[in-house]
């Protein structure tokens, strides 16, 4: 257990060592939908090294969102713009959420951006 307690240490304060680029970077504003509450980072991919593409400042409802909870449409359209983010933790994050809604206008935003092909695949399988 104490293993587990001090790589899950060691890992909170490796994503901490980004906070002030990765807020910087997101103008200190949620990157999904550009709310300035509650803003901590979130770690698009936890399984592998942390780094300015992997981590994504969110509003504490983005982060909901990004770890599963439904959203209502209009949540949905809030965080569209997302898509068109360079960053692959912002516009990739975002259309994984996006695609749970499987209405016409999620399925084009997300053909639409310029998130990596395969991956932009991927999440479009969940339209089928």
């Amino acid at each position: 257990m104490a293993k587990g307690y001090r790589a899950n240490k060691e890992r909170q304060q490796e994503l901490q060592s980004f906070g002030k680029s990765v807020g910087k970077r997101a103008e200190f504003k949620c990157e999904w939908c550009e709310s300035k509450d509650d803003l901590r980072l979130w770690d698009y991919q936890p399984d592998l090294s942390p780094d300015m593409d992997s981590l994504a400042l969110l509003c504490q409802n983005c982060r909901e969102l990004a770890d599963g909870r439904r959203a209502e449409l209009n949540e949905l359209r809030s965080i569209r713009n997302a898509l068109w983010s360079n960053v692959p933790a912002v516009a990739e994050g975002a259309a994984r959420v996006l695609a749970q809604c499987k209405e016409a206008w999620t399925r084009e935003a997300i053909e639409e951006s310029f998130i990596d092909d395969a991956v932009k695949t991927t999440i479009l399988k969940q339209f089928t």
